[in-house]
């Protein structure tokens, strides 16, 4: 039972990153429902989990692509199968990279609920080709929320601040003041400006960074800002607006010219800070800290950063592991201007940023 809860919590939180409402007390109602069904059925737990997780029409297409990701294709009336939701054997072979773990032809098998709980937390640098894939392709379900900030705009409201011109334009039609008008400023997605280190160092990294990235682009496109960083910043939002995953990083793959290259972060935020405003966004650097240039410069530049942004987060690969310290200069130079330096190695460690994103 423990790691049917497991496996479930594991899928409700894969649903809530996809922006279904598959909060702890419909969880429960999900697990108490399992409770009296057969868990080896796909079928049974599709349809549980459909009738408690899912709130609006909205959540359906959303609650499919998430179930057929998680637990390996079933679908809405599937039949009984031989796919089995919970399996020890499958989680082993997903641990130890065996054979069994894809498919024949080397592509990526689908994930088991078991496989997928296994892959979710383990370090991209350290799987396979075919594991790669299966997570590249449950990061592309992550939609993630934004945290809001208030406009300049106002709309019309019940409570708030009295509308002068609306309760006055009113008193003329009418002859008299029926009634007093109010209105309240609206809200928009904080901005997010991302960084990713596409340096040597950074290079296992990159690419799921990057899908990462698109994730958070086709979520809000119109408040997400992506930059390479190497040796030169370069502005690639406009590739991650595809559709596509694979042919957003194609047109990403052709833009970037310093693949592999060093990292001088400190002149390219210079540069960045120079040209644009980071005033109120939620600033977010991606790297390991390996600066070439001059850290003192890094340094000076973070804490101008800091000065214009809501929150700055720092996203090390390195920091998902318990002996990981900041011992790079540029990790100790960026260190004294962070709101937070978070782990990035893994799909489970993106789920959280993601969430963390939902609420700076």
């Amino acid at each position: 039972m423990d790691e049917l809860a497991a496996t479930m919590t594991g899928f409700a939180r894969t649903l809530r990153a996809a922006g279904v409402a598959a909060d702890h007390e419909r969880t429960q109602n999900l697990l108490r429902a399992l409770g009296h069904l057969d868990v080896t059925d796909p079928g049974e737990v599709y349809w549980a989990g459909r009738l408690t997780l899912c709130v609006t029409p909205d959540d359906l297409p959303r609650y499919d692509r998430c179930f057929a990701a998680y637990f390996g294709g079933a679908r809405a009336g599937a039949a009984r199968t031989s796919t089995s939701t919970v399996t020890r054997h499958l989680a082993a072979q997903a641990e130890s990279g065996g054979e069994d773990a894809d498919g024949d032809d080397g592509t990526a098998a689908p994930a088991t609920a078991s496989r997928a709980e296994v892959l979710r937390h383990r370090d991209v640098a350290r799987l396979t080709e075919a594991e790669r894939a299966e997570v590249h392709r449950m990061l592309s379900l992550l939609r993630g929320g934004r945290a809001r900030r208030r406009s300049r705009r106002f709309e019309s409201a019940h409570r708030g601040v009295l509308d002068q011109r609306r309760t006055i334009r009113d008193a003329l039609r009418k002859g008299d003041v029926a009634r007093l008008r109010h209105r309240r400023h609206t809200t928009r997605p904080r901005t997010v400006v991302l960084f990713v280190d596409v340096s040597g160092s950074m290079a296992p990294y990159a690419e799921t960074l990057l899908r990462f990235a698109h994730a958070l682009v086709r979520s809000e496109p119109r408040a997400t800002r992506v930059y390479s960083v190497g040796t030169r910043l370069t502005p690639i939002t406009a590739e991650l607006r595809h559709r596509d995953p694979g042919t957003a990083l194609n047109e990403v793959s052709r833009t970037i010219p310093d693949w592999s290259g060093g990292t001088r972060l400190g002149e390219e935020l210079r540069e960045y800070l120079a040209r644009y405003s980071a005033r109120g966004t939620i600033a977010v650097i991606a790297s390991d800290g390996w600066e070439r240039g001059d850290p003192a410069l890094l340094g000076a530049q973070m804490a101008r950063l800091a000065r214009q942004a809501h929150r700055v987060i720092w996203v090390n690969p390195h920091k998902g592991y318990a002996d990981y310290q900041p011992l790079t200069g540029g990790m100790r130079a960026a260190l004294p201007h962070l709101d937070d330096l978070v782990a990035g190695h893994s799909l489970a460690a993106y789920e959280q940023l993601s969430e963390r994103l939902a609420h700076a």
